[in-house]
């Protein structure tokens, strides 16, 4: 079952997070940021556990960023993700954002859901504020796609 988090829900979230940060595929949320994104999020249950996690982030007039996507390893491959990265879809329409991007190194789950490969010159600077501040990789090996998806 897909909701919008919770208080209840931020420690699960940052547990699922940092899971993979600490293999290197994603960025680590501290537990005051993920507090202060809160309304970013939607979490998957199963039996009150949360096992999968998407969040949108609106950054720039018209635009907004799907992120920090992360299924429990044991539940991969059951459609958890496409669920919850479809319920950040219908949010950003909703929100009236006409192109959502995503950072990711699963460009195949994400051409899948329909996204298409884009420069990453094409994105806002501001866009790249995170990767500065918190990416050991940038810009020297950072090796993520840029992936867009025009919701018009």
């Amino acid at each position: 079952m897909i909701h919008k988090a919770t208080v209840s829900d931020v420690k699960p979230i940052k547990g699922l997070i940092n899971l993979y940060a600490d293999r290197g595929d994603m960025l680590p949320r501290a537990l005051g940021e993920l507090y202060d994104s809160l309304r970013d999020f939607h979490v998957y249950e199963d039996d009150g556990r949360v096992i999968g996690v998407a969040a949108l982030h609106v950054g720039w007039e018209g635009l907004a960023e799907v992120r920090s996507v992360a299924v429990d390893p044991a539940y991969l491959g059951k459609g958890i993700g496409r669920a919850l990265v479809s319920a950040c879809l219908e949010d950003a329409k909703a929100l009236g954002v006409r192109e959502v991007f995503v950072l990711t190194y699963v460009d195949k789950f994400f051409r899948k859901m329909g996204f298409s490969d884009a420069s990453h010159d094409d994105l806002p600077q501001k866009v790249w504020t995170e990767c500065r501040n918190k990416c050991t990789k940038y810009p020297d090996t950072c090796n993520e796609t840029a992936m867009t998806l025009n919701l018009d």
